[in-house]
């Protein structure tokens, strides 16, 4: 059997590997897209499945605590006189030296609750709960964005969770008949004729036994998993990390330029930063802000929350002269990983939406598509980029809009500037910003970004916006890519899906977002 499958398994990869390497199938592949594609941006919705999964154990913990209650107060009430003779004579047993019980609670008079929390099943199955209860409640989105290191730490209450879901078997609450005494024992006749019980003969006493715990076979394979990934990630912890340039910007972002041995990343991904003298255990996330044509790789990071802050005091961006890289403190580096962006150059028309911090991961897709227009031996099938990009204050990311005037000067001089079309939506002001508008609206570069684009004021009309894209782009597939909260992300995709053409032939919008 085992030949079977691994000869099957190796036929698999290497039909796999024919169809998506030989030549003979790049027209094909061009028409059907790459195999891995797929499973990929199924991958990326890792956080959706992780979720699912904790609403389903939660779900079925639920029911699983209000069954063992429901089973409690039907072996104490079987305890009772009233229970009738059969349902007395079983919770009778057990009390003589050679008899085995059924009835965990063994007299009437027996405090349930207290007789719960004197059981292995019982004690683990309080612990387990509590755990699970924390660690849902602490995940909340309130608790993620307010006490970030709260979420992080409670959530590693998944050790006692999983440590108690093992030995919570081992109470055997649940008791059934033993294979040797359903031999002995006919319960198709005994049952019926349990006054015959005291003949060993006939109907011998019953023997009871819980079963054995089995939870460990469900969590073998995911613990080796996450062990493999610590141990990954230990090593990358491991790993140098040289911090090449340190820029604090006067909107409260840090930026780190960093080279690492080894370290190849595509546009739009992102990786896990860790800085040992903030904490030894809590790795965050971050957007790569580079492209992967630059020598380095790069980071912006916003001061909000208590780790942002203790890193910017680390990398002394309080004070008015930054340290000298030798004095910076040490980073380890945990990635990259991919995210749904990096397919914007599978499109001829690409349409790329922030909003907020969420323009961060299109720093490294608008380099990349400069460096790869500036590069004349790079065939790029996409041809059109529109970017949208709404955000309350503009300042608290000026340092993208000096990426943006940077790339609209080189656009320019290379005479593309049809190649990226980007609209900048400010949708909030005060008075005086107002006027200052106002005094400057006949100048030729914008008063807020300093660019030849004119900033629009107010939220974009998507129906309109849309409208004009399927007008200008009739018989293609655009590629939608959205990084922001998730209300906005339910209209676009209900936009994409509006305005996308019922003909095959027509206007196609394909959605895409990022975890936000």
């Amino acid at each position: 059997m085992l030949v079977w499958l691994g000869l099957n398994f190796y036929l698999f990869i290497d039909t796999f590997h024919w169809y998506e390497d030989d030549n003979a199938y790049i027209y094909t592949r061009i028409m059907l897209g790459h195999c891995g594609g797929a499973l990929r941006r199924q991958l990326d919705k890792n956080i959706t499945f992780h979720k699912m999964v904790a609403y389903g154990i939660a779900l079925n913990a639920t029911i699983h605590i209000v069954a063992h209650s429901i089973n409690i107060e039907r072996y104490h009430s079987s305890q009772s006189k009233e229970a009738g003779e059969l349902r007395n004579k079983l919770s009778g047993l057990g009390k003589s030296p050679n008899e085995s019980y059924l009835n965990p609670i063994r007299t009437y008079e027996t405090s349930t609750t207290g007789q719960l929390l004197t059981t292995i099943a019982g004690i683990t199955g309080v612990v387990i709960t509590v755990a699970l209860i924390l660690i849902m409640t602490s995940s909340t989105e309130l608790i993620r964005r307010s006490c970030y290191e709260v979420f992080w730490y409670t959530h590693h209450l998944f050790v006692v969770f999983f440590t108690g879901l093992i030995i919570h078997g081992m109470g055997q609450l649940v008791r059934g008949q033993t294979p040797q005494s359903l031999l002995l024992h006919n319960v198709t006749y005994c049952k019926d004729h349990y006054w015959e019980w005291e003949n060993a003969t006939q109907c011998p006493l019953p023997e009871f036994s819980g079963n054995k715990p089995v939870a460990w076979k469900w969590l073998l394979s995911p613990v080796l998993l996450y062990i493999c990934e610590r141990i990954v990630r230990f090593w990358r912890f491991r790993q140098e990390v040289v911090i090449t340039k340190v820029v604090t910007h006067s909107s409260g972002v840090l930026e780190l330029h960093m080279k690492k041995h080894g370290f190849k990343m595509g546009a739009g991904q992102y990786i896990f930063l860790q800085c040992p003298s903030v904490s030894q255990l809590e790795w965050h996330p971050f957007t790569l802000t580079s492209a992967p044509e630059e020598d380095y790789f790069s980071v912006h990071i916003r001061l909000v929350g208590d780790w942002t802050a203790a890193l910017f005091k680390a990398f002394g961006a309080e004070e008015k002269s930054l340290k000298e890289l030798w004095m910076l403190p040490r980073l380890a580096v945990d990635g990259p990983y991919g995210s749904a962006t990096t397919d914007i150059f599978h499109y001829r028309v690409s349409v790329c939406i922030a909003a907020g911090i969420g323009v961060t991961p299109f720093a490294s897709i608008l380099k990349s598509i400069w460096y790869k227009c500036c590069n004349p031996n790079t065939v790029l099938a996409l041809q059109k980029v529109y970017f949208y990009w709404i955000c309350r204050d503009p300042s608290a990311f000026e340092w993208f809009a000096d990426l943006l005037f940077h790339l609209e000067t080189k656009m320019g001089e290379k005479w593309k500037n049809d190649f990226l079309s980007y609209h900048i939506f400010l949708t909030g002001w005060d008075e005086s910003q107002a006027t200052h508008i106002a005094l400057h609206c006949d100048d030729k570069m914008d008063v807020i970004t300093g660019l030849r684009q004119k900033t629009c004021y107010g939220r974009p009309n998507w129906d309109n916006e849309f409208k004009q894209l399927a007008e200008n782009h009739p018989s293609n597939s655009i590629g939608v890519f959205f990084c922001g909260p998730k209300a906005l992300s339910k209209i676009l995709q209900k936009t994409c899906h509006s305005y996308s053409s019922v003909d095959p032939r027509g206007v196609q919008f394909h959605y895409n977002k990022e975890s936000f």
